[in-house]
């Protein structure tokens, strides 16, 4: 399953969305969700616990100016790889 987190982690029920991911999942933030990979958020040590495969959409994290704090555990992606995710993956979730 891909976890698309659109919204801050701050206005999700956080332990439901880490509760749901399995270790096979992905995860992409995007939107406001790329605040979860800032160096030292207080979810990003949880997220990485629960998911090897964390994407963060690269055009959205330049937009908020926070390029430089992305933890390097996330791996940047752009719109084309965001479609490449949505092909690899059968279902999908939106947070």
């Amino acid at each position: 399953m891909l976890h698309i987190l659109s919204n801050s982690p701050f206005k999700i029920d956080i332990s439901v969305m880490f509760n749901m991911l399995s270790s096979q999942d992905g995860l992409i933030a995007l939107q406001d969700g790329v605040l979860i990979a800032l160096n030292n958020n207080f979810f990003i040590s949880d997220l990485i616990k629960y998911s090897k495969n964390i994407y963060v959409l690269q055009e959205d994290v330049l937009i908020r100016g926070i390029s430089d704090n992305i933890s390097s555990k996330i791996k940047l992606i752009n719109y084309c790889e965001f479609v490449t995710l949505t092909e690899k993956y059968n279902k999908f979730i939106n947070w």
